[in-house]
This record gives C-alpha cells, sequence and structure tokens, in this order.
C-alpha cells in the first residue's frame, strides 16, 4: 500500500484551509498577506526575508501562488515560520474573510 504525498500544510486542517482560502480569494486576501509579510519583516528584516525567498523559490515557479509575490512570499514563510505563527495567520487571514463576509467554505475540486 503506498503512502499519500503529503504537502508542508497537509498535517494541518487549519493550514489548509487557509491555503485553499488564499487560492480562492487571492484578491480579497491580498492586504491581509502584506500584512503578515509586513510583521514578519519587522521581526526578522525586509533583507532577511528577501534573503530567504531567493533561496527558496523555486527556478521555474509554477504554483498558483508564484504569479503573485506577496501571496508566493507569504506562503514560503508560513511553512517554515513555527506552528504557533502559522496557526495565528491562519486564524487571522479566516478572520479577515469573515469580516469582509466571505464564505469559508472552502470548494472542494
Amino acid at each position: 500500500m503506498s503512502q499519500e504525498y503529503k504537502r508542508w500544510y497537509d498535517y494541518d486542517p487549519l493550514l489548509m484551509e487557509v491555503i485553499e482560502l488564499l487560492r480562492n480569494y487571492q484578491d480579497e486576501l491580498k492586504a491581509q498577506a502584506e500584512v503578515f509579510l509586513e510583521k514578519i519583516e519587522e521581526k526578522v528584516g525586509k533583507e532577511t526575508v528577501a534573503k530567504f525567498y531567493d533561496m527558496v523559490k523555486p527556478p521555474q515557479q509554477n504554483r498558483w501562488y508564484d504569479k503573485d509575490p506577496t501571496l508566493s512570499k507569504v506562503i514560503e514563510l508560513l511553512r517554515i515560520v513555527p506552528p504557533e505563527t502559522q496557526k495565528k495567520a491562519a486564524e487571522n487571514f479566516i478572520h479577515a474573510l469573515e469580516e469582509l463576509g466571505l464564505s469559508r467554505e472552502i470548494k472542494h475540486h
């Protein structure tokens, strides 16, 4: 029996939801993504974030979020920040959607 491939966020239902929400509501959540990015930059420095992103971004950017530099940085940062930071960011994204009056229901494809 082969084991199903797991993405880095598959272990946490809240992170899975946020990644899907970011995919489905890219425009609506852009401001919240920018706030998250700014908060990380305040803690570690803008230059550190830029250096990290340059190290982890793939040479060929074919993922849905690679089209937008802010979303791409946010998702890569979400991947490496501590779990408690991931959880807080996820809750903030969901809260932002609720404030915009948008549905949290994920459209399963």
